[in-house]
């Protein structure tokens, strides 16, 4: 099978497999060449560059990634609904810098209206650091939480959530003065965001597959007056009037 490729005259030349230039995990390339060689690989499912370093990502696993990952989704997904001028998605490329080119598990973004630091460009990527970003990990010892931390913080990302697996442990940091610190967990027990008021995330729920009790704590922090707060500063930002 052949792959199509687009030269700058813009017709489609085939490329031979065995004449793709290979994607391998430690390849050093810069974005663009990142970007072109794994354009010429559908087979691979996902992979990163971070700092200039290729990351190619072994099979994921149903109970140590894949459920998580729905959760958090659909976690994200009822806070965006709820939340005019906040924007989420799940495995989008986000372009950091020339040597970063990653592909977080899910995300948060302000529109640049709202104070935002990323955009869409016309390509449909995702430009600059998103607000908050959110990462599924096998465990501490995956480079979620180190070189991916490192680059995230430096790009100015304002919040990072890595759920880790076999640690069975979540943590949450928000950036201040370009380091993370660890957000603390409140009395009840839940994580809450410090860029997203309402944001709330029970742990325990998340590590029981509790969908439901999740969500439950999520509404809580809906209905909370922050939340409302926010809300409005959003609607007043883009000129929208409040619902009736």
């Amino acid at each position: 099978m052949s792959v199509e490729t687009a030269t700058s005259a813009g017709a489609a030349v085939a490329t031979p497999p065995d004449e793709r230039p290979p994607l391998h995990s430690g390849d050093r390339l810069t974005r663009a060449e990142f970007a072109r060689r794994y354009a010429l690989h559908p087979e691979i499912q996902k992979a990163e560059l971070i700092d200039g370093v290729v990351y190619v990502a072994s099979p994921t696993r149903h109970r140590q990634h894949g459920r998580l990952h729905l959760i958090l989704v659909a976690w994200l997904g009822v806070y965006s609904a709820a939340t005019p001028g906040v924007d989420g998605s799940n495995n989008a490329t986000v372009l950091l810098d020339l040597e970063n080119e990653h592909q977080p598990d899910a995300l948060l973004r302000l529109e640049p209206i709202h104070g935002g630091r990323s955009r869409v460009t016309r390509d449909d990527y995702i430009e600059g650091p998103p607000d908050l970003i959110v990462e599924v990990a096998a465990s501490s010892a995956a480079y979620d939480l180190h070189d991916k931390k490192r680059v995230y913080a430096r790009s100015g990302v304002q919040e990072y959530l890595v759920a880790q697996a076999y640690e069975r442990r979540v943590d949450w940091w928000e950036l201040r003065e370009g380091v993370f610190t660890p957000l603390p967990l409140e009395a009840d027990g839940t994580l809450r965001s410090r860029v997203f008021p309402g944001l709330w995330l029970d742990p325990a729920a998340l590590w029981a597959g509790d969908a439901a009790a999740l969500l439950a704590t999520l509404q809580r922090g809906l209905a909370n007056p922050a939340h409302a707060a926010f809300v409005e500063r959003l609607r007043a930002t883009s000129g929208a009037t409040p619902a009736s």
